[in-house]
C-alpha cells in the first residue's frame, strides 16, 4: 500500500504504475482490437486500483483482496465489482506474459458470477406506438436501426453512409472487437434510412460538414451514445416503461425467435461469440438451446 511512501514516493510510484497501464491498453487496442469505449472503462478501472496499490512487483494477493474489500464497502453494484476484477485480472495475466513481473498476483483471485436476469423486452405494438408519434427523421432513423437491426450503441453511432446498401438490402457493422458483421435491412427501415438521407444532405450543407456518419442533428452535431440513450428513454415514457437502446436489441432477437429464427441465425445477427450469450438475451428455453448447441456441435 502506498501510505507507507512520501508523497514524492508515491507520485514516482503511481507515475509508473499509470505507464505500464498505458502500454497495456496500447495492447488492447492494437493486438486485441477492443472499441474505445471498452478501453476507456480498463483505463478508469485500472487507475483507480493503481491510486494505492504500490509497486507493480510489490502488489500481492493481500492488496487485491483489500481493494475488492474496499469495492464493496463502498456498496458499488456487483456488476461494477465484477468488470473491475475482470480489468486487474486481465492485466496482471498482461504483465506476466511479457515479463514485466515475475508472478501473477492475480491467477488466484474469483470473479464473482453475475446473477442471470431475463433482458427486458417490449412488444412489437410497443414499437408501432413509439414509431407514430413525432419523432424527427434522425430520431425515426435511430429506433429503426436500433430495433430492426439490433445494433448495439456504439455500432449505430459509427454506422457511415457506406455502410448500408439500400439496393442489396444490408448494413455492415462493427462490434466487440472490431469484428464485421452483415445484417439484412427490412423494407420498412429502408425507407425511412432513405427518407431521412435528403434531410442529411440538407443538414451537411447548411453547416459545411464533412463527415461520412449516419447520423447527425439538426443543429450540425454527430449522433453520441448519450443522444441515442436519451432518446431512447424518452420514448419508453410515451409507452410508460424505462427502456434503454439494449431494450431495443433484446427486442429485436426475441421478436425473431418467437417468429421461428434460428439461434444461430440470431447469434450471427447480434455478433455473439457464444451461443449461450444469446440464449440468455432472447429468452429462448434450456431445452431448445440445448438442442442448438449440440447440433452445432455433433
Amino acid at each position: 500500500m502506498l501510505h507507507k511512501f512520501t508523497k514524492e514516493a508515491r507520485i514516482v510510484i503511481i507515475t509508473v504504475m499509470y505507464q505500464i497501464i498505458a502500454q497495456y491498453l496500447e495492447y488492447l487496442e492494437l493486438e486485441k482490437g477492443l472499441s474505445q469505449n471498452t478501453i476507456d472503462a480498463y483505463r478508469r478501472d485500472l487507475s483507480d486500483f493503481a491510486l494505492d496499490a504500490g509497486e507493480i512487483n510489490d502488489i500481492g494477493r493481500n492488496t487485491i483482496n483489500t481493494y475488492i474489500r474496499t469495492l464493496r464497502e463502498k456498496k458499488l453494484a456487483l456488476s461494477s465489482v465484477i468488470r473491475k476484477i475482470a480489468s486487474i485480472r486481465g492485466f496482471f495475466k498482461w504483465a506476466y506474459a511479457v515479463n514485466i513481473i515475475d508472478k501473477n498476483p492475480a491467477s488466484a483471485i474469483e470473479q464473482p458470477k453475475t446473477p442471470q436476469r431475463l433482458p427486458k423486452v417490449i412488444s412489437l405494438k410497443e414499437i408501432e406506438e413509439i414509431l407514430k408519434n413525432n419523432l424527427t427523421p434522425q430520431e425515426h432513423v435511430t429506433v429503426e436501426l436500433l430495433y430492426s437491426c439490433g445494433l448495439r450503441v456504439s455500432e449505430l453511432v459509427n454506422l457511415k453512409i457506406t455502410d448500408i446498401d439500400l439496393t442489396s438490402k444490408y448494413v455492415r457493422c462493427f462490434g466487440k472487437g472490431s469484428k464485421e458483421r452483415i445484417i439484412p435491412i427490412g423494407d420498412e427501415a429502408g425507407r425511412v434510412v432513405k427518407e431521412y438521407l435528403p434531410f442529411r444532405d440538407l443538414i451537411i450543407k447548411k453547416y459545411g460538414l464533412n463527415t461520412k456518419k449516419l447520423l447527425i442533428t439538426e443543429t450540425g452535431r454527430l449522433v453520441n451514445r448519450q443522444d441515442v440513450y436519451t432518446l431512447i428513454h424518452q420514448c419508453g415514457k410515451l409507452i410508460h416503461k424505462n427502456i434503454s437502446p439494449h431494450t431495443l436489441r433484446h427486442s429485436f432477437a426475441t421478436h425473431l425467435l418467437e417468429n421461428g429464427a434460428d439461434l444461430r441465425v440470431v447469434q450471427e445477427l447480434l455478433g455473439h461469440s457464444d451461443v449461450s450469450t444469446t440464449q440468455l438475451y432472447t429468452h429462448i428455453s434450456k431445452k431448445r438451446l440445448k438442442e442448438v448447441y449440440f447440433s452445432i456441435n455433433s
